[in-house]
């Protein structure tokens, strides 16, 4: 994993709010995703929980 990861984690359980992450699974039913952190933790979600991470994003466009 070393190129940065596309999403941000937004929501402050288990200490995780700002740590980008990784979509590994997209849920349809209940609104849930699998995303995995840099170190290697993963954790089933809500998909509200997480956004683009915008640093990636303004760095594409230069």
């Amino acid at each position: 994993m070393g190129e940065p990861l596309p999403y941000v984690y937004r929501w402050n359980r288990q200490d995780r709010k700002g740590q980008p992450c990784e979509l590994l699974i997209r849920g349809k039913t209940m609104n849930s995703c699998l995303v995995r952190f840099a170190d290697g933790y993963t954790m089933v979600t809500s998909r509200n929980a997480i956004m683009k991470n915008k640093a990636l994003a303004e760095r594409s466009t230069e």
